[in-house]
């Protein structure tokens, strides 16, 4: 009779119980599922915190929400690449799979990192369409399907993050503002209504550590889980720019 052989998932974490702890690995060994992804190993070890030495542990701390690669909430480095854990499977990972939290936002606890300057960023840049009250203003603008179409690609953006992470831009010595938020610059330039805070958007990009950051490395265009043409919405904005620039300087 044929002895079936128990497969296994080991898996490196790198822990860190707050952002002044010093970082150190655990590593763990856990039941092999078909079909399995990061997160359920993250369940499983949840479920039964024990190390590969049989140390009992605390459970790892880490983000998700749709499970489905739509909100961004679970990015983390994997194998030394930056992506989304729900939709990393493990059958297609080389063992050990070592998994740390990114690098380039405030650490929080072991995986889970503070993208707070994200959505502050989308701020400063007025990343909305502008309506002014409540009332009927009648029927809204019709828009290009070809047009439609380009804005549908630049709105699957879910600021996982990603493309900071894989940005040599976005460091210690830089606060580039990076390239999700340059695409939602062309993302709402791009509408008819949102245009009118082009300028806006435009003046809000135009500092130190705006476009003028951006060293066109394209690594962002590589691990961005959506693909989402960012190199191309970052040139459409830089032309805008120089556009900007240029009749700005005419004008006066």
């Amino acid at each position: 009779m044929a002895i079936a052989i128990r497969k296994t998932v080991e898996l490196k974490i790198q822990r860190q119980e707050s952002p002044k702890a010093a970082p150190h690995c655990e590593s763990f060994s856990i039941p092999y599922k078909d079909k399995m992804n990061i997160i359920i190993c993250l369940m499983d070890i949840r479920r039964n915190p024990i190390t590969k030495t049989g140390h009992r542990t605390t459970p790892v701390a880490w983000e998700c929400s749709c499970l489905e690669e739509i909100c961004g909430a679970c990015s983390m480095v994997i194998n030394g690449k930056v992506r989304q854990a729900c939709s990393a499977l493990v059958d297609q990972l080389e063992q050990p799979i070592t998994i740390a939290p990114m690098t380039k936002f405030p650490l929080v606890r072991d995986l889970i990192v503070d993208r707070s300057v994200l959505f502050e960023n989308l701020k400063r840049v007025k990343a909305w369409v502008p309506i002014d009250g409540t009332h009927d203003l009648g029927p809204g603008v019709r828009l290009d399907p070809e047009l439609a179409q380009e804005r549908y690609e630049l709105s699957k953006c879910m600021t996982c993050g990603c493309c900071l992470e894989a940005c040599p831009q976005v460091n210690d010595r830089s606060s580039f503002i990076g390239a999700a938020i340059l695409n939602a610059v062309q993302l709402f330039n791009s509408h008819p209504t949102g245009a009118v805070l082009k300028g806006e958007r435009l003046a809000a990009v135009m500092t130190g550590d705006g476009i003028a950051d951006c060293g066109n490395a394209q690594n962002c265009a590589e691990v961005c889980p959506k693909s989402v043409p960012l190199i191309t919405s970052i040139a459409k904005v830089n032309k805008d720019i120089t556009k900007e620039l240029l009749f700005g300087w005419l004008d006066k």
